[in-house]
């Protein structure tokens, strides 16, 4: 298909997922491509020069592993891939490391399995480290846990871990760096008629069937990389598809160039993250708000501060969707909490800066940060809490 102008859409946005296969991390197999590394991350680093946040999520640990242990196929065993995955995981990450201080860049290591991210909770510490990280202008390299997942390293894909990872971080672009040109037609390894689809809604149904399987190493094929993109779009996050060994991909991508296919979300980010945050947990209890708090999250979109709640109700953990109601009952907001039940009793009408005092820690300077919250459209009365 003939290619669009620039891509807008890429053009100076501040936060980039970036995913590497493992076909193209380990060369098809013959062990860790490092040249092709060196150039990725030579890449990356001028993203970051050019003030764009970045977050890594890096296939390959399996695969990596294989390869020392001189392993020609993958094993079935499940002992054995997670055996393959932590030898793999210490040669990826010493080689990630290495290359990236060549630029003054700092690196850590996050390993996620899925449920790290269904977990309320732990999505809420998760995303508080990594964005930590990326405030500190460290990169997080994100990978699946594969020592110690069962259904994720059968079934699972870093496709889909890099879209949730572009949830967590509310990016603005998340790029699927694969063995493929982008998304075609039809598989052009077995139909040469088959084209490269430009610019398509994530949402569109016709990919489906153009959506093709994925190799011998890499557990995700086509399918999974359009799962991923609606996955992502579901937060306001835009997908490439594209050819990681397409020379200076990553630069080119940064200056608008139509490379690859790029999957649209319809949704502006902070729409869709509400929208996703109203639409898909329930409340486990209630704060009670002072009119101050109210106000403030109502004209200013604020934050809501310990300071401005008078009274707690229910048994709620950290991470869990709580309803924020002013004095007469009507819901104002609604939001996952960063302290329990417990701890916001002890904080309630006091300053953030009491907290660590009061409690002995502190998780975050917030009752309930303005990302993680949703206003309603209008009051409404609360009959009884929602379980």
């Amino acid at each position: 298909m003939e290619k669009s102008g620039k891509r807008k859409e890429l053009i100076n946005k501040q936060r980039w997922v970036v995913k590497i296969g493992s076909s193209l991390l380990t060369n098809n197999g013959q062990g860790l491509d490092k040249p092709a590394i060196a150039g990725w991350v030579k890449q990356m680093a001028r993203l970051r020069e050019q003030g764009i946040e970045l977050v890594l999520v890096s296939s390959g640990a399996v695969a990596a592993g294989m390869r020392r242990l001189g392993w020609k196929s993958r094993p079935h065993a499940m002992h054995e891939l997670q055996a393959a995955a932590a030898v793999g995981q210490m040669a990826l990450v010493h080689n990630y490391e290495k290359e990236f201080l060549k630029y003054d860049l700092q690196t850590a290591q996050i390993l996620l399995v899925h449920d790290d991210l269904a977990s309320r909770e732990r999505y809420l510490n998760a995303r508080s480290t990594i964005k930590t990280l990326i405030e500190l202008g460290v990169v997080p390299i994100v990978n699946e846990n594969d020592t110690v997942v069962t259904d994720e390293i059968r079934f699972g894909d870093n496709d889909t871990l890099g879209a949730l990872v572009a949830n967590i971080v509310e990016a603005d672009v998340l790029i699927l760096l694969t063995d493929q040109d982008g998304m075609y037609t039809d598989d052009p390894r077995s139909n040469p008629n088959a084209k490269l689809l430009d610019r398509v809604p994530a949402s569109d149904e016709r990919l489906d069937e153009m959506a093709g399987d994925g190799g011998a190493l890499g557990r995700g094929g086509m399918v999974t990389k359009v799962r991923a993109a609606r996955l992502a779009a579901l937060s306001g996050t835009h997908t490439v598809i594209v050819g990681g060994r397409l020379p200076n991909v990553i630069d080119r991508l940064a200056d608008g160039e139509p490379l690859g296919t790029l999957l649209l979300s319809d949704e502006e980010p902070q729409t869709a993250r509400k929208n996703w945050l109203s639409g898909h947990l329930q409340t486990c209890g209630e704060i009670i708000l002072d009119d101050g708090a109210v106000e403030s999250l109502r004209e200013q979109g604020s934050s809501l501060l310990s300071v401005g709640v008078t009274d707690v109700f229910g048994s709620f953990n950290r991470g869990d969707m709580v309803l924020c109601l002013d004095r007469e009952g009507n819901e104002v907001a609604r939001g996952l909490v960063n302290y329990c039940a417990l701890d916001a009793r002890r904080i309630a009408g006091q300053s953030s800066e009491c907290i660590e005092d009061i409690l002995g820690y502190m998780d975050e300077v917030e009752l309930i940060h303005r990302d993680n919250l949703v206003l309603s459209l209008m009051p409404t009365n609360v009959v009884e809490m929602e379980l």
